[in-house]
């Protein structure tokens, strides 16, 4: 039997929709429906966006200590209900317990976290000359995030907006609704103002269209797939909003002359491989020197080996299913492309791994000597898929990295000073070297069609601010 979660939380109260579409949420492990959501209209998004108007003069004005204090309200719940939460990224997504528990839900709470220290310290205020530059709240924010990291994503625009004094309409993905609609409850008992927090489900050419597109909504903040990025751009356009966009990537992990090899390729396996290879920011390029290429599929086949694939509930599993039958397909068919355009596959292929008959459980593949025209190195595939690429010498790497539409994230391992000088050169807005893991205080997003502004840090907050002149305040 499903559960059902069938209103929309709009202006402090959770409410019946509008219409009465439901959607059915899988269980992408069993293939079963575990529980239904209720999907929005544009009169939903109406309603939510002009609450969130109405609210947006009282809270702007709010205090620091007031948005602190509902911020850690929000933390306090988010630790209380961590296992309820986890539980539901791990049923609506399949993340494997132990990393819904560590990676999902904390990098949730580190969003939130790290706004406590902004507010702890930012300046909204400075004297120029004779004016007085103030940082105001940019006005009401219309949040549209994905599947992949669904709390994660939430987090890292819905923290810094309420830090900032904005107001919100969210529309979590309708894939992975319920660690949101959990997030909501908290938010519900946090002390916030009504409506200042608002969301409705539903579904990207409704709902998020409705959100890109409405006057009332200053802002709007998009995670997912470069093509409907685009389609988010052009609703926004005729009001003029200011869109944040952090779309899609390709990742390049150089690892140089000079790097440990069995470390970076076996690392590079893992992170490409991590999250069922559902991240954006993935490795799923690793570009390894011609000469040493037999060495690093011999460390890549070792390292493929232990990704054990299977029951999100096990605590030895550490890669559950891809999301949906729709991604399962996807990425079979881009497996079997790079079989048929030449490159080698060294482990897994189409199909489910051996012994699992149900689930969308992708087999961990590497190929290698791929080159970097071939589908599977320039289109993202969203799965655990890998692609090693060979290169003759440092322009070389640098050449194949950037040969790419996407800009988001780049990798490199070696000497630290050879490491920082080859990242110096990757046209990507992060750069990972030497394994660096993620930084909570640090900008995320990218350059070319991987999107525009920043996310998480400092960078983050001030996507949420507008600046003011006051002449002869000073």
């Amino acid at each position: 039997m499903t559960k059902p979660h069938n209103k929309f939380f709009i202006n402090g109260e959770w409410v019946e929709p509008s219409g009465r579409p439901t959607l059915d949420v899988i269980n992408p492990a069993t293939e079963k429906a575990f529980a239904t959501i209720s999907m929005g209209t544009a009169d939903d998004v109406d309603a939510a966006a002009k609450a969130a108007r109405a609210a947006f003069p009282a809270w702007s004005q709010s205090t620091i200590e007031e948005r602190k204090a509902v911020i850690g309200n929000i933390i306090a719940g988010m630790k209380t209900r961590g296992d309820e939460i986890a539980t539901a990224i791990s049923n609506e997504m399949g993340a494997p317990m132990g990393m819904a528990k560590t990676a999902q839900l904390g990098s949730g709470i580190g969003h939130f976290a790290n706004v406590l220290g902004i507010l702890d310290s930012y300046k909204f205020e400075e004297i120029r000359g004779t004016t007085k530059i103030v940082k105001e709240p940019a006005g009401v924010c219309g949040f549209i995030t994905p599947w992949n990291w669904p709390l994660n994503q939430i987090a890292c625009k819905v923290a810094p907006a309420i830090a900032a004094g904005c107001t919100i309409v969210l529309k979590p993905s309708e894939i992975a609704p319920l660690s949101a609609y959990i997030l909501a409850e908290i938010i519900a008992e946090s002390g916030l103002p009504a409506g200042v927090f608002n969301l409705v489900n539903g579904d990207g050419p409704t709902v998020g269209a409705a959100i890109s597109a409405h006057p009332e909504i200053d802002v709007v903040s998009f995670t997912g797939s470069t093509r409907a990025g685009q389609e988010v751009a052009k609703a926004a356009a005729d009001s003029i909003k200011r869109v944040t966009q952090e779309l899609g990537g390709k990742s390049a992990n150089i690892i140089l002359d000079d790097a440990d090899l069995t470390k970076a390729v076996g690392g590079g396996v893992i992170g490409c491989f991590g999250n069922s290879g559902q991240s954006c920011n993935a490795p799923t390029r690793m570009l390894v020197p011609k000469a040493r290429m037999a060495e690093a599929i011999e460390i890549a086949k070792a390292a493929a080996a232990k990704a054990s694939v299977g029951d999100p509930s096990d605590d030895k599993t550490r890669l559950g299913p891809v999301v949906s039958e729709l991604q399962f397909n996807k990425i079979t068919t881009l497996i079997e492309k790079g079989i048929a355009e030449g490159a080698d596959l060294i482990v897994g292929g189409p199909g489910r791994p051996e012994g699992i008959e149900t689930g969308y459980f992708i087999q961990p593949t590497v190929f290698a000597n791929v080159t970097n025209d071939m589908t599977i190195a320039r289109e993202e595939i969203f799965g655990p898929v890998l692609s090693i690429i060979g290169y003759e010498d440092d322009a070389d790497a640098v050449r194949i990295a950037n040969e790419t539409e996407y800009g988001l994230s780049g990798y490199v391992s070696g000497e630290p000073a050879h490491a920082e000088q080859i990242a110096r050169q990757i046209r990507t807005g992060m750069v990972h070297i030497n394994g660096a893991g993620p930084d909570f205080s640090s900008p995320f997003g990218g350059y070319k069609k991987s999107g525009n502004g920043r996310e998480w840090g400092l960078e983050g907050f001030e996507e949420y601010l507008e600046t003011k002149a006051m002449l002869g305040a000073a």
